[in-house]
């Protein structure tokens, strides 16, 4: 749900809209779809596994939205779904390889077990 609310702050805030469908696909589902990092809580790396099982999902929302509604976009002679997996990479990749090394990092990792000790003990 957090996922969702932060997707239509985003649509607010930095609006593009082409189709009602493309809105949907780039803002509420996307976005969305970080949601499906709680799936991977219980496992061993499970923050990491599961933030990149929902960077892959919010990654395959916005291709799904680029290869519909943006196509036209890709140069001349290219295809599209190379195109729109390119384009999608080029901000999504950095984004998840930066992240998951500040997770590892020895500060963040010890905020993390401090916070999950305290939601334990309530």
């Amino acid at each position: 749900m957090t996922g969702v609310a932060y997707g239509i702050l985003q649509f607010i805030t930095e609006p593009y809209i082409f189709a009602p469908l493309q809105v949907l696909l780039d803002y509420p589902l996307a976005f969305g779809a970080l949601g499906l990092s709680g799936l991977f809580r219980n496992k061993k790396h499970g923050l990491v596994t599961g933030y990149v099982a929902g960077v892959v999902g919010r990654y395959l929302c916005h291709v799904v939205s680029g290869y519909i509604f943006f196509a036209s976009y890709a140069p001349e002679g290219m295809n599209p779904m190379v195109y729109t997996l390119g384009y999608n990479a080029t901000y999504i990749l950095p984004e998840l390889i930066l992240t998951v090394v500040i997770l590892y990092f020895p500060p963040v990792l010890g905020a993390i077990g401090q916070v999950k000790r305290q939601a334990v003990n309530g």
